[in-house]
């Protein structure tokens, strides 16, 4: 582990992380600096987490409106396009294939490493005693770990070279489960200020990337805005931008058109397009007898399309244009599961495997091209089918990182869909799903409001951390342990400070003991002073050693 820089700064987020700093650290290169949000205990210990919140410290989003962040890539890529042949890929898989180890690889190994940094003794002490399994994932992410995960095609770095803002992030299997986060303005509402303030409340909560999905007015100001103001990757599905430049006319949409808007975002600096080239003609009609029929918004779109028109998904027939254009700026596939099943009764159906056969066909073509790709996911699929789907994504697409929607396990769960998907998501990510879009309660209602992307965040950093410990991650099990610890030695402030959201533990607990001294008190109102068997475990250790020094 490298050794900290002393950095430090307090983090604010309207105190919703008490107790935390964030903390930087360095390697030999200099230009690396891998920020960590340090948790810092009662009895002295400390745990250091994951952090996805880059430069921000507070919560003034309207503050940042033209404050852009600090461009940390741009010494790296500054020193790469010099000494760049000019036949040579410049994307992170073309170096990853000529054995090249790039900063921005150095950068991912230090920060899936400290993802729970503790003392030398606790850990060995914590492995010692741990019955968690042994999973793929190595005890240390090196350099060369990553650079050979993005070369088999395992992983993804998704970092358009002209959005040097971000802080580098990794999504495969064998590493930390991530989670995704949707923002994005409508015709209806929003401003570019408040998609600023969904993104970096988004971020707040440990969104790994953050979709742009806006449908709405000013749609280039609006994202480079967002681009501007994001230390995390992000996404976009570009179809809805080409509708809108042809007025929402589905019949008007062209390649030339559509292929403008490609250009045009990856200019800017998006990091990922959803594209729905595995919507094929030939399995319109297989969907066409589901329930629920084509969920999907871009895949309703291109099927509209093809079958107005008479042809094929122009996005399939100009894959590889689209490919060339992707490489020219290191710009990641997500290929979009446009054929996704919208309901229980339709999951696992033939519409669903055989748009991801073609998404696994595509998977090849864009690898050829040194462009990195991960496929997308449904969806509603009950638990026993959920196993399928990750074998069958891994056997198809050539064990590319997978992205999921979900997925949810039931339908009869309205206003509640971010439970429902979050069981889903868990159970996937066990079984390998590198990255889980989250799913807020308004999910089939309505557009979610700042407390229903808290929620849906929340639900989902629980599924993410679930999967992780089932994976056997290394690092997953240590604020687990902490937490436990400090649980059974009623450090009641450790308790709601290693909570994924401390503040509403704390709201609970004192909800019914609000007073200072309870914070230090040996048993909770659930339990009361007399029956909390905790509290009863310590009282028989006490009389049997009491017993052994008589």
């Amino acid at each position: 582990m490298s050794a900290c820089s002393g950095d430090i700064h307090t983090l604010d987020f309207d105190h919703h992380f008490p107790n935390s700093s964030k903390i930087y650290h360095t390697s030999s290169n200099a230009d690396i600096r891998v920020g960590a949000r340090r948790v810092t205990l009662t009895n002295g210990d400390s745990i250091e987490l994951y952090d996805t919140t880059g430069p921000y410290t507070d919560s003034a989003y309207e503050a940042r409106i033209g404050n852009p962040l600090p461009k940390i890539r741009q010494p790296w890529l500054d020193k790469r396009a010099k000494t760049r042949k000019a036949s040579e890929s410049l994307t992170q898989l073309g170096y990853a294939k000529r054995g090249i180890i790039t900063e921005e690889m150095e950068y991912i190994a230090m920060r899936e490493n400290l993802a729970h940094a503790i003392n030398p003794e606790l850990k060995a002490k914590i492995d010692a005693q741990s019955r968690l399994k042994a999973g793929e994932i190595p005890k240390e992410i090196t350099p060369e770990f990553v650079r050979d995960e993005v070369a088999a095609g395992r992983a993804i770095i998704p970092a358009n070279i002209n959005h040097p803002e971000i802080e580098p992030m990794i999504i495969g299997r064998k590493f930390l489960v991530k989670v995704n986060s949707n923002i994005g303005n409508s015709a209806l509402s929003s401003s570019i200020a408040a998609e600023v303030e969904k993104l970096v409340w988004s971020i707040t909560w440990g969104a790994d990337t953050v979709m742009d999905l806006s449908t709405g007015k000013n749609l280039q100001e609006t994202r480079e805005t967002i681009l501007r103001h994001s230390p995390v990757p992000i996404g976009t599905v570009p179809i809805y931008e080409a509708l809108q430049r042809v007025d929402n006319r589905i019949e008007d949409l062209t390649w030339e058109i559509y292929k403008q808007v490609l250009i045009d975002q990856a200019e800017q600096g998006v990091d990922y397009f959803t594209i729905h080239a595995g919507v094929l003609r030939d399995y319109i009609p297989l969907a066409q007898k589901r329930l629920t029929g084509i969920v999907s918004r871009g895949g309703g779109i291109l099927a509209k399309w093809s079958t107005i028109h008479n042809q094929e998904n122009f996005l399939y027939t100009h894959f590889e244009e689209i490919c060339e254009i992707m490489a020219a700026y290191d710009v990641s596939f997500s290929l979009g599961d446009g054929l996704r099943p919208g309901c229980i009764h339709d999951a696992n159906d033939e519409a669903q495997f055989a748009e991801l056969k073609t998404q696994g066909e595509l998977n090849e073509v864009a690898w050829a091209h040194d462009v990195q790709v991960m496929n997308e996911g449904p969806g509603h699929i009950p638990l026993h089918l959920i196993e399928e789907n990750m074998t069958k994504q891994m056997d198809y697409c050539k064990e590319a990182p997978f992205y999921t929607l979900g997925p949810l396990v039931i339908d009869v769960s309205p206003g509640y869909d971010h439970m429902a998907s979050a069981i889903g998501a868990a159970n996937i990510g066990a079984h390998g799903c590198a990255m889980l879009c989250y799913v807020t309660p308004k999910e089939h209602l309505g557009l979610p409001n700042k407390e229903d992307v808290k929620q849906g965040m929340v639900a989902y950093k629980i599924a993410a951390h679930a999967a992780d410990l089932a994976k056997g991650h290394p690092n997953a099990h240590y604020r687990d342990y902490l937490l436990s610890q400090a649980r059974y030695e009623f450090r009641w402030y450790d308790q709601f400070h290693l909570g994924l959201d401390p503040a509403t533990a704390r709201d609970y607990h004192d909800e019914t003991l609000p007073k200072e001294a309870a914070k230090s008190a040996k048993f909770c109102a659930m339990c009361g002073p007399v029956y909390c068997p905790m509290k009863l475990t310590q009282d028989i250790d006490e009389m049997n050693d009491a017993k052994e020094a008589v």
